[in-house]
């Protein structure tokens, strides 16, 4: 297959998820293999509205939020390998195994997260992500999404 150099930016991505703001949390997808992987990132800014509290004085990304960001980059990396297939399906988190969290993601990171097809097996598709700022791994996870409707 393919490799899609040109990525692409929030108007398909806000095509393809059904996500808004504030929990919307893709920028741009940078890379795309279908049927292989799928790379693409989050801006964290001191602007998202999990900061308030999570931490006042010490601002960490909540970490099921990271895993969030890739579980969405996930979703897009499926319905652009199955354009037919999952035409009107919704896909939603069905597990997680293997998480781990190496460092703390701040307020001024970009986070790029890289996701691998593990497998597919009918409606649930495997895959292998990590997640991470500056070249440094902040999170590894093996993400299951299942296809509902």
């Amino acid at each position: 297959m393919a490799k899609d150099n040109s990525g692409f930016r929030i108007d398909e991505i806000t095509e393809l998820l059904p996500h808004r703001y504030p929990f919307l949390l893709i920028d741009r997808v940078t890379e795309l293999v279908p049927g292989k992987y799928i790379k693409g990132f989050k801006n964290v800014t001191m602007n998202e509205p999990f900061f308030q509290g999570h931490f006042p004085g010490e601002p960490i990304m909540p970490g099921v939020l990271i895993l969030e960001s890739m579980a969405q980059l996930g979703i897009l990396f499926a319905k652009k390998t199955a354009m037919d297939e999952l035409s009107g399906k919704l896909l939603v988190f069905a597990g997680m195994d293997g998480v781990r969290f190496r460092r703390p993601v701040v307020p001024g990171d970009r986070l790029e997260i890289e996701l691998h097809m593990v497998k597919k097996k009918r409606i649930v598709w495997k895959m292998a992500g990590l997640a991470r700022v500056d070249g440094e791994e902040a999170v590894e996870a093996t993400l299951m999404a299942a296809v509902q409707g």
